[in-house]
């Protein structure tokens, strides 16, 4: 169950506690608009009797990939690849309806048993979803404050462009997908505002040079180019 209490409310500026509750309400509404497996599910949602706005999740039984890493170092390539590919559909079907999800990292991909099956890949937490639709001029971000994660950060959205579209979630995955192979961000600089300016200045090594584990040239390629 994810919510938000009434006092955190009261604590923000009016505009604030607007964008929100308004940015909580979409993520409701967008993630349980979605249907594919690899997609957390969502119930329910709506606001409790003492005014906290909630909505109810799919209980998941697994680990992050950021615990994964984590506790287990970086991880075989055919355990990534598959990982990656479940990843993959959940954007997919969001990018074709047209929503960004800008918040793609290690912590907001969980793997999982369903049933017999491990390794089930869920994406989670949309609260930074974004339209692509020209006629969305809903503006959902507090002044100040870029979308997203800096270790995972497209440079296009370092740069605070506003047009943004899948691609920028491709980026992020590729960072992720780095990450579980060498068991490092691609960039850590000293302060977030210099890692998040690195996606936009800086090369990237290969993953291969920094990961002692066997990566095969045609997943390297692959990373690279997201």
């Amino acid at each position: 169950i994810k919510l938000i209490r009434p006092e955190l409310l009261a604590m923000q500026s009016g505009r604030q506690a607007e964008i929100m509750r308004r940015r909580f309400e979409r993520e409701a509404r967008v993630t349980a608009s979605l249907r594919c497996p690899h997609t957390v599910y969502l119930f329910d949602f709506g606001t409790t009797e003492q005014g906290a706005f909630y909505y109810v999740m799919e209980l998941l039984d697994g680990i992050s990939l950021q615990v994964l890493v984590d506790r287990f170092g970086p991880q075989p390539a055919a355990r990534v690849r598959h990982i990656l590919r479940q990843a993959c559909e959940s954007l997919e079907e969001a990018h074709r309806l047209g929503l960004v999800h800008r918040d793609i990292k290690p912590s907001n991909i969980f793997i999982c048993k369903v049933g017999l099956r491990c390794d089930f890949a869920k994406v989670l937490d949309f609260g930074l979803v974004k339209q692509t639709s020209k006629d969305d001029v809903t503006h959902l971000t507090l002044d100040g404050f870029a979308a997203g994660t800096p270790a995972y950060m497209a440079p296009e959205v370092a740069l605070g462009e506003e047009h943004l579209d899948g691609r920028v979630d491709l980026y992020s995955l590729g960072c992720v997908a780095y990450f579980l192979l060498t068991g490092h961000p691609v960039f850590a600089e000293a302060t977030p505002t210099a890692t998040a300016l690195a996606h936009v200045q800086k090369e990237p090594l290969p993953p291969s040079q920094r990961s002692e584990i066997a990566i095969p040239e045609s997943l390297e390629r692959v990373v690279l180019q997201c």
